[in-house]
Parts: structure tokens; C-alpha cells; sequence
């Protein structure tokens, strides 16, 4: 889980700290990044920035796309599907 952040700190974190605040490399960011994945980030003059709360709006949709920490998506708890016949 993210860690705290006290309200006297920025809104923004640079690629390193957003890591540390994920739990995550820095390098695993950067590769995300140049791959489109991952938090959204953006430059904010030469350096790449990741906004708080789009952090850790990110973890929470990572959380919510994951069947074993959103049961509505869990398999196991689905309706069983049923074939429909195809007429020739």
C-alpha cells in the first residue's frame, strides 16, 4: 500500500520518490513509463512527475481489475455460461 504523505509535502513526486511511495524501482517505473503503462506522469520542466492522488488512483484501479481483490470478478463466483446453438 502507498505510504503516507504529510500535507506539508508537494502534490508532485519525481520519478524516484513515486517509486519509493509505490514500493516499486525506480527502473520499473521508467520501463512502464516509456511503455504507456503503469501511473500517468508527466514532465514538469525537464523532470518526469507523477501527481499523488493519480497514484494512488492508479492502486486503487489495480486493485479493482484484480478478481482476488474484486470478488465481483472472481471466476468462481460467476454464473456458469451456456452455449447457444447455432442454426445451419
Amino acid at each position: 500500500m502507498p505510504q503516507e504523505i504529510s500535507q506539508h509535502e508537494t502534490a508532485f513526486l519525481s520519478l524516484p520518490r513515486a517509486a519509493a511511495y509505490l514500493g516499486l524501482s525506480p527502473n520499473t517505473l521508467y520501463v512502464w513509463r516509456h511503455r504507456r503503462q503503469g501511473p500517468p506522469s508527466f514532465h514538469m520542466g525537464r523532470r518526469v512527475m507523477y501527481r499523488i492522488t493519480a497514484l494512488d488512483d492508479w492502486v486503487r484501479a489495480q486493485e479493482l481489475s484484480d478478481s482476488r481483490s474484486n470478488p465481483s470478478l472472481d471466476p468462481l463466483h460467476q454464473k456458469p455460461q451456456t452455449r447457444t446453438r447455432r442454426i445451419s
